[in-house]
């Protein structure tokens, strides 16, 4: 089978960015060992997050590394089996973190940030998806009247960049989600997120459009990919082995999120990419009660969000190895805290679900060419915002692919970076 591009993965980048890559033209092959969305993709808060200018630092605080280092904070949790292996990553991501690189990686990934919701909205027009969206942003709690006092500062560091949120007090806050059981110190309600209650859901609706556009999607090992070098008309075409037999493209994008070693690995980059695991578990609200946003527990770092099976409580992040068995640690703690929250009745699902965020050590996801392997374009790093940043992944590659001005300058994105 012929194709313009083949795109390696089918989790919510690759599915935008075969999207993106057949808005421009391309015929598109989609190829992946499992079923469309089922991987990092299927299990998260299902935030297209426009107001996260500033991307997910390591603390630099004496108490919060230290507290950290004791492996009992709700938000944070370590394997210490894996430290021998994650020590490099991390020293490099608490470098990145220092204010002046923290500001860097916020420029850096500025313009997929404002250009996030701008590049989901056609598709999700498109795939008839709008009935999964909630346009009612998404609301962090406070506690901690301390905590809450520096979150006021922080939001509005947004001011410059035309954000629009709201400062909610404790009463404001009760008005907003009336069955809260607790008292909170205060809120902010960001309005220009939009929250996706079923993410899986998303994932098959980009699937179906991308079918219905003439798109193939196929099952096969993206570790089988080898560049064809005989013959003056093959040579430097890309080739994967699926069930349906080998897929031939000049252009291969790598969109395998956690797994994209795989492929990277074997041609000889050496990439400072880590995992970054989280956890869910649905929960069935008890009697009539409703959330009605997404809710960041700042002070206990999980998040509630009314999905499509009921309230999902997703927990912060997990070191550890990538396939290390899971220990979902973090949702035993926060669980309590989440309940004492939000009337919760009984778990919905038989065991945790667990998915691995793909991350680089200065928070700027890895975006354009191999350096080495003309053809060869990637795709994956994005952390928490895999949803947030497809489409606007999707588009920027799209453009280096068929040598269209980019929207943006692609340095930043660049894997020769490291």
């Amino acid at each position: 089978m012929q194709r313009d591009a083949v795109v390696l993965g089918a989790g919510i980048i690759g599915l935008a960015t075969a999207l993106k890559l057949q808005d421009a033209g391309r015929s598109v092959a989609l190829v992946d060992r499992q079923e469309a969305g089922q991987g990092t993709s299927f299990g998260n808060a299902g935030i297209i997050e426009r107001a996260s200018i500033y991307p997910y630092a390591f603390p630099r605080r004496l108490g919060d590394l230290a507290r950290y280092a004791l492996n009992g904070a709700p938000e944070a949790y370590y394997h210490p089996s894996a430290l021998p292996k994650l020590l490099p990553f991390l020293w490099r991501f608490w470098r990145a973190s220092e204010p002046e690189s923290h500001e860097q990686a916020m420029r850096a990934v500025l313009p997929l940030i404002e250009n996030c919701l701008a590049e989901h909205e056609p598709l999700i027009a498109a795939s008839g998806a709008e009935a999964l969206l909630r346009r009612t942003g998404w609301v962090k709690i406070f506690r901690s009247p301390r905590k809450f006092e520096e979150a006021l500062a922080a939001a509005r560091l947004l001011k410059p960049f035309r954000l629009h949120f709201e400062i909610v007090d404790a009463a404001g806050l009760a008005k907003l989600e009336p069955n809260l059981q607790e008292t909170l110190a205060g809120a902010v309600h960001y309005h220009d997120p939009v929250c996706v209650s079923d993410p899986a859901a998303l994932s098959m609706a980009y699937l179906n459009l991308f079918r219905a556009r003439g798109g193939a999607f196929l099952h096969g090992d993206a570790a089988t990919l080898v560049q064809e070098s005989t013959g003056q008309q093959s040579a430097g075409r890309w080739s994967v082995k699926t069930e349906a037999g080998p897929v031939a493209a000049r252009d291969v994008v790598v969109a395998l999120g956690p797994w994209s070693d795989t492929v990277y690995g074997p041609l000889g980059y050496r990439l400072p990419m880590a995992v970054k695991r989280g956890y869910h578990m649905h929960y069935r609200p008890a009697g009539n009660a409703v959330l009605n946003h997404t809710l960041l527990d700042a002070d206990k770092g999980y998040v509630l969000a009314p999905m499509a099976r009921g309230i999902r409580l997703t927990t912060g992040a997990e070191f550890a190895l990538r396939d290390a068995p899971p220990t979902p640690v973090q949702l035993a703690r926060t669980e309590p805290h989440a309940r004492r929250l939000f009337p919760l009745e009984t778990r919905l699902d038989a065991r945790p679900w667990m998915g691995n965020r793909p991350a680089t050590p200065d928070m700027v996801p890895v975006i354009g060419p191999a350096p080495r392997h003309p053809g060869l374009w990637f795709a994956f790093g994005h952390a928490h915002h895999g949803l947030t940043m497809s489409a606007v992944t999707g588009r920027l590659i799209a453009e280096l692919v068929t040598g269209a001005t980019p929207f943006t300058d692609p340095a930043p994105y660049s894997a020769a970076r490291f």
